[in-house]
């Protein structure tokens, strides 16, 4: 026969095995909730977690200073490449100007990060940009500056050495999109399709302001 105290004590397990229950499925159900708030994109991949991106020490296609603080306050797709690609670059870049013009996402910026320091200075990087769309920002900087951002958003780069004394540079032809805090949110490869791509950005445009 139970007494007053084994009541008590019985009622007490009971009322904490159900806050735990409780707090298990609020739990599933947050969870649940944030998976379904990721966008789901069919020509990217969305990151789970938005990644940071560590100290840039570039210099704008303005001449100015571009650090972290220049990829905040919009979203951006950035884009590494360099102005005697041959053909990767400007096709990627054309693209890239049907497509922000498609998405109709507010404030939606394109940053080319030069892989190219000795001949893309800031003046050379300003003009070739601006030939694709008035809007396009360009940075470039000192070798090692490059590496270091190149390394922050997992891009591969390697000069190749061809006849006559000159160069190409091989790189990753990703697209990158990063949210208004600076944050890398989900990656784009190619081939791109640009009707798919900027439906893709019109779904995470919600995900992209802080």
């Amino acid at each position: 026969m139970w007494n007053n105290s084994g009541m008590s004590l019985r009622r007490s397990s009971l009322a904490w095995g159900a806050l735990a229950v409780g707090a298990a499925l609020a739990g599933f159900l947050l969870a649940r909730h944030l998976h379904d708030a990721n966008p789901q994109l069919t020509s990217g991949t969305w990151f789970p977690q938005p990644r940071p991106v560590g100290p840039l020490e570039l210099t704008g296609d303005d001449g100015k200073p571009f650090g972290h603080a220049k990829l905040e306050g919009a979203p951006t797709l950035v884009f590494f490449g360099f102005t005697h690609c041959p053909d990767v670059c400007p096709t990627t870049l054309a693209q890239l100007a049907r497509i922000t013009k498609a998405s109709g996402v507010p404030g939606l910026r394109v940053l080319l990060v030069s892989v190219d320091p000795e001949r893309d200075t800031p003046e050379t990087l300003h003009q070739y940009v601006r030939a694709f769309d008035p809007s396009f920002i360009g940075a470039t900087g000192t070798k090692q500056g490059i590496t270091q951002v190149a390394k922050e958003f997992g891009v591969a780069v390697e000069r190749v050495e061809l006849p006559g004394d000159t160069y190409t540079m091989d790189h990753s032809a990703a697209v990158f999109l990063l949210n208004d805090r600076g944050q890398i949110v989900a990656v784009f490869t190619p081939p791109f399709d640009p009707d798919a791509f900027a439906a893709d950005l019109r779904a995470a445009a919600p995900r992209l302001a802080g």
